[in-house]
């Protein structure tokens, strides 16, 4: 992070493995009685755990990204079942496939 513009790496999608800037952008609400100008990063604060921690909560979003296979038996189904409406799961997988590793 510099004063004026954040140094980033994109993780997914076509720009994969890239580094970006993103500049402070300068925002003037139009919905108050005066105006006024800031500058903000347009970036959204997140958060990640894992499947272990996870285990036991409801959530009100969830992604799971299975681009590579990481899973132990059942974990999938953990995954995908902490949030509350399937609506709110978004699920990122190469081919829409995975593998469910079970060992003997």
């Amino acid at each position: 992070m510099m004063p004026r513009v954040i140094e980033a790496r994109v993780v997914t999608g076509p720009g994969k493995r890239n580094n970006v800037f993103i500049p402070r952008i300068p925002l003037i609400p139009s919905d108050m009685p005066f105006q006024f100008k800031r500058l903000q990063f347009t970036i959204n604060l997140c958060f990640a755990m894992s499947i272990n921690k996870a285990q036991g909560q409801t959530l009100k979003v969830v992604g799971v990204n299975l681009e590579f296979p990481c899973f132990s038996h059942g974990q999938l189904y953990v995954a995908c079942s902490r949030v509350g409406s399937h609506d709110n799961l978004h699920v990122l997988a190469k081919d829409g496939n995975t593998v469910n590793l079970v060992y003997p």
